[in-house]
């Protein structure tokens, strides 16, 4: 069978109808360069910022009808914001905060202040025994790789020496049992404590392992903490030196009860290079800032492609957008790990590249910002022991 080929490709998404069902994707000008690799497709789908949602199933269709081509063994389809110059590309400075400077802890002329008279400083967080410290992997929009990057960057920092487990705190929809590939019940231990699970040597916890998963969950807030703080207070963790937690994606009631409740080392952004990942991830910036959780960087996803049979790179969703936004907002930019089909591929499998692929040149990237990320946790941790106020970027 002959090798599917571009022209054939955009000629199958012209029966893809454009937004408001006007015209077809293709005639008006939303598909961008098609890259064809070892009869993978991959494209990206430009639309208004604003409407990212609402044409999800317009990716989902065009992603559809490419993988039904004979000859086509996968695809791989994304939405992306114009990038033409507007009035709103410029940086936007957000106001500040009422009694708030620049910088959390910090007057507009720079100097420390404590809390304003008559408020208590906030109360300690209680931590969890033999833990020690706990890292929120989030984003502001779901479909980035946040889970994919929380198994990645566990394995590394375990690669990397440490002790490690992860927390799947995404409630409504838990990836760690198929990443992992873990099944099974937990052990019940003496008293409430439960035993985690474990595999590849990280110690795991999900609501995963405990709802079958063809159940459907019905969860309101009160509902969502008392799940979230169970899985972290009552699990037999052992001795740790870090916990990976893998948020759900957004800002809702999962994340504020992790940011309110549990004391945060800090947390990792993930986003890609699109317009529209950063508008989102932004909002998950601004929710750990609210509530005095330091950031420790950004990461960018999906940052490029290398097609594995010339070993050429390609930036078919864009680059370098979270790079820009990292050092525009002033957190530390973590690195770039690449778009391939196999770091999907070993997820499904229940292989993560890190541990499948642990020589790989993905690996190493994962190594490296697991090294960033656990530098900057070290480096908080001494200053908390000589007595100093941990940074907040704000």
């Amino acid at each position: 069978m002959a090798d599917v080929t571009k022209e054939q490709v955009l000629e199958k998404l012209r029966s893809v109808r454009g937004p408001d069902m006007d015209g077809n994707i293709v005639d008006m000008g939303l598909v961008s360069d098609v890259f064809i690799s070892d009869s993978k497709v991959y494209f990206s789908i430009t639309v208004p910022a604003e409407r990212a949602k609402e044409l999800d199933p317009l990716r989902a269709a065009a992603e559809r009808v490419v993988k039904e081509m004979p000859g086509v063994k996968g695809a791989m389809v994304a939405l992306t914001a114009d990038k033409k110059a507007s009035p709103g590309s410029a940086p936007v400075r957000r106001p500040p905060q009422p009694g708030a400077g620049d910088h959390a802890g910090h007057d507009h002329a720079g100097h420390s202040h404590g809390p304003a008279a008559g408020q208590r400083p906030p109360q300690a967080k209680p931590g969890i025994p033999g833990v020690g410290a706990i890292i929120a992997v989030a984003s502001g929009k779901g479909g980035v790789g946040k889970s994919t990057t929380s198994v990645n960057l566990a394995l590394a920092l375990k690669a990397n020496g440490l002790r490690v487990g992860i927390l799947d705190a995404d409630i409504y929809g838990p990836s760690m049992p198929r990443l992992l590939k873990i099944s099974g019940r937990p052990q019940q231990l003496e008293g409430r404590l439960i035993k985690p699970m474990e595999n590849y040597g990280l110690k795991v916890m999900s609501m995963g392992f405990l709802v079958d998963e063809e159940v459907a969950m019905i969860w309101r807030g009160p509902m969502i903490q008392s799940a979230l703080l169970q899985m972290l207070r009552e699990v037999a963790w052992g001795d740790l030196d870090v916990l990976v937690v893998d948020m759900p994606p957004g800002t809702g009631d999962a994340q504020l009860t992790m940011a309110q409740q549990v004391p945060l080392a800090g947390a990792v952004i993930v986003s890609t290079p699109q317009d529209l990942a950063l508008i989102d991830a932004r909002k998950g910036l601004a929710m750990f800032r609210k509530v005095e959780v330091p950031v420790l960087g950004i990461v960018e996803n999906m940052s490029y492609f290398i097609a594995p049979d010339t070993g050429n790179r390609y930036d078919i969703f864009g680059h370098g957008g979270a790079r820009k936004e990292a050092e525009r907002i002033g957190v530390p930019f973590l690195g770039e790990v690449p778009l391939t089909m196999g770091i999907r591929e070993t997820s499904d499998a229940g292989t993560p590249v890190v541990q499948s692929e642990p020589d790989g040149d993905v690996a190493k990237i994962y190594r490296e910002i697991a090294r960033r990320v656990w530098d900057q946790v070290s480096a908080r941790q001494s200053e908390g022991a000589r007595g100093m106020p941990n940074i907040v970027f704000e």
